[in-house]
C-alpha cells in the first residue's frame, strides 16, 4: 500500500477517534443532567448513539449517513413533542448532525446543499416549540446559527479540495509538458541510431546488390520522416523562449550531492556500477533518476531542515531500478491540502510513466523516505535500444 495513502488512512482514523471521544463525553454529560429524567433519557440517549454511530462511518456513504442521521434526529424531536418531555435532539445529536451535515456538503451540488439547509432547519427547530416560550427563540436561533456554520465549514472544505485538485492537474499538465520535451531528445536519441544504422547497412550491402538496399533505404526514410514530426507536434508544446539544454542524467548525481552537502548535512551515497555509464540507461531512465533524487533533496530543504543525515540509493538489482532517499529528521505530520506542494505529484507523474511504483511518507524509524522503483522488463527493453 502507498506510504500516502496509509497517511490519510491514519489521519481519518485518528479524526474519527477524536469525535467519537468527544461525543461520548457529550453523551455522558446529558445523562448527568437528566438523571432524574427517564423520558428524556429514553429518547435522547438512543438518539445520541444512533447519529454518533453514524457520523463514524459517515465516509463509506455521506449521502445515507446524512439521511439516517436526520430521520433519528426527527423521529426523536416528534417523539418528544408527543411525549411532552425535553426538547430532542439533545447536544450529542446535534453535534453528530453537524458532523455529517459538513461531511456531506463537502461533495453534494448546489441544489442538494440547498435541501440539506432545509430539511437541517426544520429537525433543529421543530424540536425546541416545547420550550418555554422565552426559550424558543433563543434556542432555535443558536441551531439555525450552528447548522449554517457547519454547512460553510463543508463549503469551505469543499473549495479546498477543488483548489487541490486543480492544483494538482496544473503540476502534472506541467510534468507532462516537461515529458513531452524530452520525449522528443529520447525519441530523437533512438531514432537517429536507427538512421545511422540503416546508413551503415546501406554501405555494407552495396557489394551485394538486392532488396536489401530498397529495404533499408525505406527503414531511413521513415526514421527520418517520424524524427521530423515528433520535432514538430513537440515544437507545439513549447513556448517561444523556451530553449531545453541538455538533459540531466546519473552522471550528473555528483555535482547535485555535493552542492546538497556543501549545506552542512552528512550524504550518503550508494550508486549503482551503471549510473556512471551513459549508455547502460536510457536517458528516460537516467534523467527520471536525476529528477527524483533533485526533487526529493529539494522537499529535504524545504521540509525537513533539522534533516543531517541523509542517504541517497540507487540500486540495479534483478528486480529493478531502485532509487530511495532517506533522512533522519523528525516526523513532519502530514501537510493540509491548502499548503501547497506538489512536488510529489510531479515525480510520481514521471515514475508511473515508465510503469513504475512511486512511495512517499515517514521512514520506520523517523525521518523521510522516499522510494521509487522502475521495472526490470523497462529497464532492460530500455538498455537495449541504447547498445542495439
Amino acid at each position: 500500500m502507498d506510504m500516502l495513502t496509509r497517511i490519510a488512512g491514519r489521519t481519518s482514523l485518528v479524526a474519527n477517534l477524536i469525535l467519537g471521544v468527544g461525543l461520548a463525553g457529550v453523551i455522558g454529560i446529558e445523562l448527568a443532567l437528566t438523571v432524574d429524567e427517564f423520558g428524556a433519557r429514553s429518547i435522547g440517549l438512543p438518539a445520541s448513539v444512533g447519529v454518533g454511530a453514524i457520523a463514524l462511518f459517515r465516509e463509506r456513504h455521506r449521502a445515507w449517513a446524512l439521511t439516517g442521521g436526520l430521520v433519528i434526529c426527527a423521529a426523536a424531536a416528534v417523539i418528544s413533542l408527543a411525549a411532552q418531555s425535553r426538547s430532542q435532539p439533545g447536544f450529542a445529536a446535534t453535534a453528530a448532525l453537524l458532523v455529517l451535515g459538513a461531511s456531506y456538503v463537502r461533495i453534494a451540488t448546489a441544489r442538494r446543499t440547498g435541501l440539506v439547509l432545509i430539511a437541517g432547519l426544520v429537525v433543529l427547530t421543530v424540536g425546541r416549540i416545547e420550550l418555554r416560550a422565552s426559550l424558543v427563540l433563543p434556542v432555535a436561533f443558536l441551531g439555525v446559527i450552528a447548522w449554517c456554520a457547519a454547512l460553510g465549514v463543508g463549503l469551505w472544505l469543499r473549495s479546498l479540495d477543488l483548489h487541490r485538485r486543480a492544483a494538482i492537474a496544473a503540476v502534472r499538465h506541467d510534468e507532462r509538458l516537461e515529458l513531452a520535451r524530452e520525449l522528443h531528445d529520447v525519441v530523437a536519441h533512438h531514432i537517429a541510431a536507427i538512421v545511422v544504422q540503416s546508413q551503415a547497412a546501406q554501405l555494407r550491402a552495396t557489394k551485394r546488390p538486392g532488396a536489401l538496399p530498397g529495404a533499408l533505404a525505406e527503414i531511413e526514410s521513415a526514421g527520418s520522416d517520424a524524427l521530423i514530426a515528433m520535432r514538430r507536434v513537440v515544437g507545439l508544446l513549447r513556448q517561444p523562449d523556451d530553449v531545453q539544454g541538455v538533459l540531466p542524467g546519473t552522471e550528473q548525481l555528483g555535482d547535485l550531492v555535493r552542492r546538497f552537502s556543501a549545506r552542512g548535512r552528512s550524504v550518503e551515497v550508494h550508486l549503482a556500477e551503471a549510473a556512471d555509464d551513459p549508455a547502460a540507461w536510457a536517458p528516460e531512465i537516467r534523467t527520471t533518476v536525476y529528477r527524483v533524487t533533485q526533487e526529493a533533496l529539494t522537499n529535504i530543504v524545504r521540509h525537513a531542515p533539522e534533516a543531517r543525515v541523509v542517504r541517497v540509493m540507487v540500486d540495479d538489482d534483478p528486480i529493478g531500478l531502485r532509487i530511495e532517499i532517506t533522512n533522519d529528521g523528525p516526523h513532519q505530520p502530514p501537510q493540509p491540502p491548502w499548503s501547497g506542494g506538489y512536488g510529489l505529484v510531479g515525480m510520481r507523474e514521471r515514475v508511473e510513466a515508465l510503469r513504475g511504483r512511486f512511495q512517499a511518507g515517514p521512514g520506520p524509524d523517523g525521518g523521510w523516505t522516499v522510494l521509487a522503483t522502475i521495472p526490470r522488463n523497462i529497464v532492460t527493453s530500455s538498455r537495449n535500444k541504447v547498445t542495439a
